[in-house]
C-alpha cells in the first residue's frame, strides 16, 4: 500500500512537470502516452490535483493547462537534466557578461536549494566543462545595456565601425543577442539602412539606450528577421 501511494505521488509530480512544460492545453491522451499510463488514470490524477488545490485549468476532451503565473519549484532532476543545467551555466559564465554570469550562479544555487537532496557537491564535481579556445571579444560592458534594451524594446544609439573601418552613427532596434565563440552579435533593425542588420558588439565604441520604445513588437520583428534568415529556424 505504501509503495502504491509513493508511486502515485511521484506520478502526480511528473504530471505537474509535464503541464509546466507547455504553455497551451495538452490533452489527456497526450499526457497518458507521455507518462505511459491510461487516459482514465490521467483523468483521476487531474481530479486529485484539482482537489489538492493545484491551479489546473481545463477538462476532459479539451485539454489541461497550468494556470499562468503559478511557480512550482523543481523537485527532482535526472542526471542528464542536471548535467545540461550545469554545463549551460558554466558556458554562460565565460561569455563576458557579468550580469548573466552572476545570474547563472544564482540559478544553480536556487535549483540546489529547491531539490529534495542537496545537489551542490554533485554540481561542483561534475565532469563537464565549457572550454573556450578563442580570444574573448572586447567591450563586454555593452552586453548588459543591450540585454536590457531588448527586454524593454528600447531604441539604442550606437557609434559603430564596420569590418572595413568605416565609422557611422546608427539608431537601432535590438531584438536579439547571439553569443558565438569569440564574438557577440547584436541583431537589430537599423533605421539608417531601413532593414535588419547584424552588429559586432566589440565594434561598438559608444552605446546609449534611449528609453524610447520602438514602434513594433519585438516578437513580430523577430519573426520577420527569421523569415529573412530561414537558416536560424532550428536555433
Amino acid at each position: 500500500m505504501l509503495a502504491q501511494a509513493a508511486s502515485r505521488t511521484g506520478r502526480l509530480f511528473m504530471l505537474m512537470d509535464a503541464l509546466r512544460s507547455h504553455r497551451r492545453p495538452v490533452t489527456a491522451a497526450w499526457l497518458a502516452e507521455e507518462m505511459s499510463v491510461s487516459v482514465r488514470t490521467i483523468y483521476r490524477d487531474m481530479q486529485t490535483l484539482t482537489e489538492l488545490g493545484a491551479p489546473v485549468e481545463g477538462e476532459a476532451g479539451l485539454g489541461y493547462v497550468l494556470r499562468s503565473g503559478f511557480f512550482l519549484p523543481p523537485l527532482m532532476f535526472n542526471e542528464d537534466e542536471l548535467e545540461a543545467l550545469v554545463l549551460g551555466a558554466r558556458w554562460v559564465k565565460q561569455q563576458g557578461d557579468d550580469g548573466l554570469a552572476q545570474a547563472a550562479k544564482s540559478a544553480l544555487s536556487k535549483i540546489a536549494a529547491a531539490a529534495p537532496v542537496d545537489l551542490r557537491d554533485s554540481m561542483a564535481n561534475m565532469g563537464l566543462w565549457a572550454a573556450s579556445y578563442q580570444e574573448e571579444a572586447v567591450n563586454n560592458n555593452t552586453l548588459g545595456p543591450i540585454r536590457e534594451a531588448i527586454r524593454r524594446q528600447h531604441k539604442v544609439s550606437i557609434s559603430y565601425r564596420d569590418e572595413s573601418g568605416n565609422a557611422s552613427e546608427r539608431l537601432i532596434w535590438p531584438i536579439a543577442l547571439a553569443f558565438f565563440e569569440g564574438k557577440r552579435l547584436v541583431i537589430a533593425w537599423c533605421e539608417l539602412r531601413g532593414g535588419f542588420r547584424h552588429f559586432r558588439n566589440d565594434r561598438i565604441s559608444v552605446l546609449t539606450v534611449t528609453k524610447v520604445r520602438y514602434p513594433q513588437q519585438r516578437n513580430l520583428l523577430l519573426q520577420a528577421w527569421r523569415r529573412e534568415n530561414p537558416f536560424t529556424e532550428n536555433q
